[in-house]
């Protein structure tokens, strides 16, 4: 009775089982489709890593601050690709320049390419959380937004378009990719460009109060947990092998060859960061240099891996974790940028160097061009995207910080908070002095909810309107080294001795500054 039963219901269902495993025929994601989602969802999981990560670089205080604009990224990454970027990056392409169509998803149905516009939002967000960490400690939650809509919306798409406009519509004609340039999974395109808006972020907002004494010497800002960034280097170290494997678009023999360049990259990065921190640096911030060579060997890995052999990936590891010791420190100690978490060495510096071995170690039978002409062709990519994306992120944090500024309130930078409805009129609430009365920096409010910080110089040679204007509405602030606030009429005094000290051009500028 029992088999009778069970061939009966065998009997009904087949028909349905067939009619329906025919329909999943047609709409059935292939094996390539599959592997770029599952690559894409382990690029999305490096957001994670970048959070963690850089959460344990900064100061306790700042960690949910970092952690708002990490998530911010990625609210504003994948709503501006989307609408415009996606577009601008792989539409139609005018004249090599810029792409066309596929605004808003227009035209993914047709071109069933949704697994690669997910992929492709996957890597914009990249980009744009590499700033977040240079940035952190005092960059302000709206304009960072602002700054995050407007990479991912123009400064990404556009370079991208330049490099890989050609990958969606094999007909586009990129003028950058068409001269040979070669970035096989973004060490230029992605990386190079979110650390070069980096570096200017960095270089407008100016340090956190207190990395730097008068004399220009660093101070070291203590870290909150070294092994929640041990974890985020791991996450991110995983999320690498869907980044680069990935990149193939396809699930192919090049994928384990690929992954196994990207890992021993990294392997050897770290450890000749290790012992070049040790025996040539004085055993000077060893652990952040460990974690920072890995990431540079990640990096910079990241251009060549399909075109190198294992044991070029080695050398090029253990050249990229001595690239990363030296730009840690002539970033941070010679050029006097306040980078947290060593974003611009590893992204910016990394990915350059990986972008130059494509033609160094790769394969020549691989290349697109003879070796030498390979090289010259790289260094043109490389010295377009540096100059285009720091000139239009200069323009763009020029912008925000003469309308809203960039920064936090000085209380908001010294307990973390980012929303001024945390701390209202927080400002008031620090007018005990601890420390010096040595005037060090000058706070200006320069909307409702932006400040910005500058040295007294910096501030002197400010236009008379906006100081006047500030002044009159009692938006200033004096800040001793350590960032609390002096007294008004200790500063009086310090500014009119500094008048006299520094001669009569200066003085005739300085007596312009209205004390209140």
């Amino acid at each position: 009775m029992r088999k009778k039963l069970i061939a009966t219901m065998v009997a009904i269902s087949l028909p349905c089982f067939v009619m329906a495993e025919g329909q999943m025929g047609e709409d059935i994601l292939s094996r390539n489709d599959l592997w770029v989602l599952i690559a894409a969802a382990l690029v999305f999981f490096m957001q994670a890593g970048f959070k963690v990560f850089e959460t344990g670089l900064v100061k306790k205080q700042h960690r949910a601050g970092i952690g708002a604009k990490n998530l911010m990224d990625w609210v504003a990454g994948s709503v501006a690709f989307y609408i415009l970027g996606f577009g601008f990056m792989f539409g139609s392409s005018t004249n090599g320049w810029v792409g066309s169509g596929l605004m808003m998803g227009d035209g993914l149905e047709i071109n069933d390419s949704f697994v690669f516009f997910l992929f492709q939002l996957a890597f914009a967000g990249t980009a744009l959380t590499i700033v977040s960490g240079a940035m952190s400690g005092r960059t302000a939650l709206i304009p960072y937004f602002v700054a995050s809509l407007v990479t991912a919306t123009v400064i990404y798409p556009l370079f991208g378009h330049w490099a890989w406009g050609n990958l969606l519509h094999a007909d586009n004609m990129p003028w950058l990719a068409s001269l040979g340039f070669m970035d096989f999974a973004g060490s230029t395109v992605v990386h190079s460009v979110g650390a070069w808006i980096a570096l200017v972020g960095v270089w407008v907002v100016g340090p956190r109060v207190g990395r730097y004494d008068k004399n220009g010497k660093i101070q070291r800002i203590k870290a909150s947990d070294y092994s929640y960034s041990i974890l985020g280097v791991m996450i991110l170290w995983l999320g690498w092998w869907g980044f680069n494997g990935g990149s193939t678009l396809a699930f192919n023999t090049q994928v384990p060859k690929i992954i196994l360049n990207t890992n021993l990259s990294a392997a050897a990065a770290a450890i000749s960061a290790m012992f070049h921190a040790i025996v040539f640096q004085k055993k000077s911030n060893v652990l952040e240099k460990i974690m920072g060579g890995t990431l540079t060997g990640l990096v910079a890995i990241t251009a060549c891996c399909n075109v190198v052999s294992s044991q070029s990936s080695l050398i090029i590891g253990v050249l990229a974790g001595i690239i990363h010791n030296i730009m840690f420190v002539v970033i941070s100690e010679k050029w006097k940028l306040d980078d947290p978490v060593g974003a611009i060495a590893v992204h910016g510096f990394g990915g350059v160097f990986g972008t130059l071995c494509v033609a160094l170690f790769g394969q020549q039978e691989l290349l697109e061009l003879p070796r030498w002409e390979q090289l010259a062709v790289q260094c043109v990519g490389i010295v377009t995207c540096f100059v285009f994306t720091t000139l239009v992120a200069l323009l763009m944090f020029y912008i925000l910080r003469r309308t809203i500024g960039l920064r936090v309130s000085p209380k908001q930078e010294s307990t973390g908070a980012f929303f001024d409805s945390e701390e209202e009129d927080g400002e008031e609430d620090q007018d005990s002095t601890t420390g010096s009365n040595i005037v060090h920096h000058v706070s200006a409010k320069v909307s409702n909810r932006g400040y910005n910080v500058y040295t007294v110089k910096e501030y002197v040679e400010l236009s008379m309107d906006f100081r006047s204007s500030w002044e009159a509405a009692d938006r200033i602030q004096y800040l001793n080294e350590e960032g609390y606030v002096i007294p008004v009429e200790s500063a009086q005094k310090q500014l009119n001795e500094m008048v006299a000290v520094m001669g009569s051009h200066t003085t005739s500028t300085l007596k312009r500054v209205r004390i209140r």
